[in-house]
């Protein structure tokens, strides 16, 4: 047998036993960047194959937990792609103002970045006060780190300069307080945001949504996966809803690719139209 088949029959056994045991479902991740990432938890753990670290975790909850960390992506910016939050402000805000209340879920908000990103952005628009946004991700650390609104200081010159290409009515400073090497946000800003633990690959609707942004989260997914992700996406927009998606992301080639329109070419944000 060629190594490189032993290593997918382990990984395999590994997803699967995870699954089985503590619900967490990896199996249709697409392959290629898991690999590295196992990969990657093996070493930390300092075994040398992966049916080991498939050992460890299975009788180790702690060990699942840093798995988890490892495994999931979570890099993010304040930010992330100014132009799309430049159009968001154009485009997706007057469509906004048409609606007494307002939903927004947040799939995937890892750390949190992106989502005191809208929180600013609807505040400077007078919008925040009537919306609700639904912060989810599958992994608990993460979400706590994002309830915290505490970021690197030594980013805030990148995330200043990204907010200000993204429109920014104010200045950013403005929005947080600086304490040693923290940078530390507005309480205010959470103030209509729900921090909820939710897995993208297993858990079904909670809500009928406005705009749903799920950003640099699908292109770690098998065309499986994707399809599951884009029904439960569907599934879960009012008629006319917003889908913004990562720019490496699209919605074509998926069964609900007739049910949009692309609001803006080249910016990954759709509109429900059927």
């Amino acid at each position: 047998m060629a190594k490189n088949d032993l290593e997918e029959i382990e990984i395999q056994l590994l997803l699967e036993g995870i699954y089985r045991h503590y619900g967490f479902d990896f199996r249709d991740y697409a392959l290629a960047s898991l690999r590295r990432r196992v990969w990657n938890s093996v070493r930390a753990e300092g075994l040398s194959t992966i049916s080991a670290l498939q050992d460890r975790i299975l009788h180790d909850r702690a060990a699942l937990e840093r798995f988890l960390l490892g495994v999931s992506v979570n890099v993010t910016a304040m930010y992330r792609d100014p132009s799309f939050y430049l159009t968001f402000r154009r485009r997706v805000v007057p469509i906004l103002r048409t609606y007494p209340f307002i939903r927004i879920w947040h799939v995937g908000c890892s750390t949190g970045e992106e989502v005191y990103s809208m929180a600013i952005l609807l505040q400077e628009e007078n919008l925040y006060s009537r919306c609700r946004i639904y912060a989810t991700d599958m992994n608990e650390e993460v979400l706590h780190q994002a309830q915290q609104g505490i970021f690197p200081l030594n980013r805030m010159r990148e995330y200043t300069s990204n907010y200000l290409r993204a429109g920014g009515l104010r200045s950013f400073s403005e929005y947080y307080t600086a304490a040693y090497e923290s940078a530390i946000f507005s309480a205010s800003l959470r103030d209509h945001v729900v921090f909820s633990q939710h897995n993208l690959t297993m858990d079904g609707p909670f809500n009928e949504f406005h705009v749903i942004l799920c950003r640099n989260v699908l292109i770690y997914f098998n065309r499986a996966l994707q399809e599951r992700a884009h029904s439960l996406f569907y599934d879960s927009l009012v008629m006319f809803g917003l889908l913004g998606l990562g720019q490496q992301e699209t919605i074509a080639f998926n069964t609900h690719e007739h049910h949009y329109e692309e609001l803006v070419r080249g910016e990954r944000l759709y509109r429900r139209i059927a």
